[in-house]
This record gives structure tokens, C-alpha cells and sequence, in this order.
């Protein structure tokens, strides 16, 4: 009765799969967050199996032991219901059992075989060959896939969570602080710029377009610890003219890609982060967080990377208060006068 009502089940099963795959779906919008920016995609067909190995790439370690978990289980459920349609085909398995035949198949696809329960009839030996065939491609795959998530060269650097604009060499300057938190060295690094920001034609149309911003130096021939990189907002600069003001109040973001190679895995790396203008914090410059202690030891306060200061304004009686000296107009419609980082030019330590 139990092994009826199991087949009956089964069946339902695959004429309801049949269907499924025969239906098409009309996409759905589906919300994306890109670098901390909210859109929504329409039309764009989406699901786990449509781009099964960029999902397994990108999903959390827990999501990605469920699945395959999910996928063990699946398999050998329904290995065990095709068990079942045989006529005693398991010896040893308990008539209408079907927990028995789920276990043989457990044991079949893991290559275990205890041994007290075997296939016994013609039919039962061809369910086990194809599961056999299954289970080793399933394994080498789930394996392939264990291995590249643990292998995927990743550059663990940490960037300040707000650019700075402030002089720099007696430039208004673009400021970005970044570090590399790991024991280890990154070398012939290299920096790169873009902002994003709309843009509209002489005809009307509208168009997002990336801008390569200028850096003073985007090469590092060994990044172990800090790394500030400096844009200065000149005359090539797009930058060069638009109030403070308006630049927060838009949409551009800025984005900075680093790639370098590393000398622990002998392979090239990669880190990109997107900073929304909002982010921006002019007439600010950076904590130091370098030290140096009454041994000579230099020290490295990774906590405050992402601190910043108001830069504090300049006597009157100096020449940065003069009428020459370059100014930088804050979101507030104030205008001040700025000193100097008084960093080294690299900041690369």
C-alpha cells in the first residue's frame, strides 16, 4: 500500500516538473544593489540554474553547503523512488520500505557499500549503474567548485570610507586613503580613477558615461601597508569648476581599482570600491595613523583609516589667508582657505 501511494507521489512529481519546465516565465524586476546603489532590473530573466556557476561563486559558504546538501538529498530521493518501481530489487530491503531503499542509495552514490543490502535483479543493477555514473560527475563537480571559491586570489584591502578634498601642493585636491590588511606584499600595484556621472548630448539624450580621472602617482612598486592617492583638481580635471555643492547633491560616483600581484599566492589580484559623491568630505584631511614608538618601532592603526579631521584654518597673518591663496567653497556655501596635508607625496609606507 505504502509503495503504491509512493509511486502515485512520484509520479505527480515528474508530471509536475514536466510542466514547470514547459511553462515560461515572465521575468520579474528584481531589486540589485551595485556598490551601495539601489535598481531595480526589469525584463531580466534570473534564477540559481540560469548562471549556476557565478551563483555558486558569489553565494555565502552557508548558502553553498545547503545547496549541495539540498542536492545530495534530492538525488538520492529520487534514485530511491526509481528503486521502488522494481519488484523486489534491493536484497534485503524491507517489502514497501521505503527508508531502506533511500539508504541503499545513500551508500550507493557515496561509494560506501556496507554490504548487507546489494541489487538483485537486472533492473535494480541499471538504476545503480546510472546513479553510480551521476554521483561520481555531481562529486568531481561539487569539488571543482569547493576548490575555486577557496582558491579565488582576493586582495584584502581596506579602503577609508571618505575621500577628502583638501590642498595639495598648493592644489584643491581629491584625496583617497586605502591599506592592505594583510601580512603580506602586493607588488607593482597599480591605481586607477573613473568617475561616473551623467551626461546629456547637444540632441537631449541622456547618457551614463565613465571619466578617467588624473592621479599624481598610480604605481606602487611594493604596497605593504598604506597607500593615499591623490587627484588634482585642475584645468584637465573634469572636476575643475563645479561648486561643491552641486557635485554632492548629484549622482556621480567615483571608483578606484587596484590590481597587483601577490607575492604569497604568485597570483594577480584585484579590489575595486565605488564612493558616492555624498561621501566626499571637502575641507577634511586624514588622521595619521602611522607611528613611530620610543623603540623606533613603527606602528599601523588600521581602526582609524577611515578617520578625517576638519583642516584647521591658517593665521591670518599667513600667506594661505592671502588674497592669492586657493580656496575650496564647502556644501554650505562657505568659503575657506586650506593648509597643506603635510604628507610625504607617495604616502606610501
Amino acid at each position: 500500500m505504502a509503495d503504491r501511494e509512493i509511486r502515485r507521489a512520484l509520479a505527480r512529481l515528474a508530471l509536475a516538473l514536466a510542466k514547470a519546465l514547459r511553462t515560461r516565465r515572465t521575468p520579474r524586476a528584481r531589486l540589485r544593489n551595485l556598490s551601495g546603489r539601489r535598481i531595480i532590473a526589469d525584463g531580466l530573466e534570473h534564477g540559481f540554474w540560469i548562471d549556476f556557476y557565478h551563483n555558486a561563486m558569489t553565494i555565502s559558504w552557508p548558502a553553498f553547503f545547503a545547496v549541495i546538501a539540498g542536492i545530495f538529498v534530492a538525488l538520492n530521493l529520487a534514485f530511491a523512488g526509481l528503486y521502488a518501481l522494481g519488484e523486489a530489487p534491493i536484497a534485503n530491503a524491507r517489502f514497501g520500505n521505503f527508508y531502506d531503499l533511500f539508504f541503499f542509495s545513500v551508500e550507493t552514490s557515496s561509494t560506501v557499500g556496507y554490504g548487507d543490502m546489494h541489487p538483485q535483479t537486472l533492473y535494480a543493477h541499471s538504476i545503480a549503474t546510472v546513479e553510480g555514473l551521476v554521483a561520481v560527475v555531481l562529486i568531481a563537480l561539487m569539488t571543482g567548485l569547493t576548490f575555486a571559491r577557496f582558491s579565488r586570489p582576493r586582495a584584502r584591502l581596506i579602503f577609508a570610507r571618505n575621500p577628502v578634498v583638501a590642498e595639495h601642493n598648493g592644489v584643491p585636491t581629491l584625496i583617497f586613503r586605502l591599506a592592505n590588511a594583510r601580512n603580506a606584499f602586493i607588488s607593482e600595484a597599480t591605481a586607477k580613477l573613473w568617475m561616473l556621472s551623467g551626461t546629456e548630448t547637444r540632441e537631449g539624450r541622456r547618457f551614463v558615461g565613465f571619466k578617467s580621472l588624473r592621479l599624481v602617482k598610480n604605481e606602487n612598486p611594493v604596497l605593504a601597508l598604506s597607500w593615499t592617492l591623490f587627484h588634482p583638481i585642475d584645468a584637465q580635471s573634469p572636476l575643475f569648476g563645479w561648486p561643491m555643492d552641486d557635485l554632492m547633491a548629484s549622482e556621480t560616483n567615483f571608483i578606484i581599482s587596484i590590481a597587483g600581484f601577490d607575492e604569497t599566492s604568485a597570483q594577480t589580484v584585484h579590489a575595486r570600491h565605488t564612493f558616492a559623491s555624498q561621501d566626499v568630505r571637502p575641507g577634511h584631511e586624514y588622521v595619521d595613523i602611522h607611528s613611530i614608538d620610543e623603540a623606533g618601532i613603527r606602528h599601523i592603526d588600521y581602526a582609524a583609516i577611515h578617520d578625517t579631521r576638519p583642516i584647521r584654518r591658517a593665521a591670518p597673518s599667513t600667506a594661505l589667508q592671502s588674497a592669492a591663496a586657493p580656496r575650496l567653497t564647502l556644501a554650505d556655501g562657505e568659503d575657506v582657505a586650506v593648509p597643506g596635508l603635510g604628507t610625504p607625496e607617495d604616502s606610501s609606507r
